[in-house]
């Protein structure tokens, strides 16, 4: 499973993740918690992991940055303009960190 994109959702307990290949389908849709996706993510190699900025994304983009991957957060404002109609937010986490002027947050050091 060679994986270019993984997209999470940070929830309170549980978090959605959706990876991406370079062609853009979908290779990996499951929920995991918090120390489950750090712990996935260094057994992955280098790759783009995208999500809406919050200070649980700061947290965890630390982490997943010091294992080597790039990290995207969306600021929360320009997430919901993805979401119609109470749709998932598989489509923002596969397309957002894609588009080359979508406004981003940078990570806090």
């Amino acid at each position: 499973m060679n994986i270019a994109i993984l997209g999470i959702d940070l929830g309170k307990n549980l978090c959605s993740v959706v990876g991406v290949d370079e062609a853009g389908a979908v290779v990996l849709r499951r929920r995991m918690r918090h120390q489950t996706i750090v712990q996935y993510a260094s057994g992955l190699p280098r790759c783009v992991m995208a999500m809406e900025a919050c200070c649980g994304a700061q947290h965890l983009g630390r982490i997943l940055q010091a294992q080597g991957h790039e990290i995207r957060l969306m600021s929360p404002e320009y997430v919901r303009l993805y979401v119609k109609a109470q749709k998932n937010d598989d489509r923002t986490r596969r397309r957002s960190p894609r588009r080359p002027r979508a406004r981003r947050c940078g990570s806090w050091s």
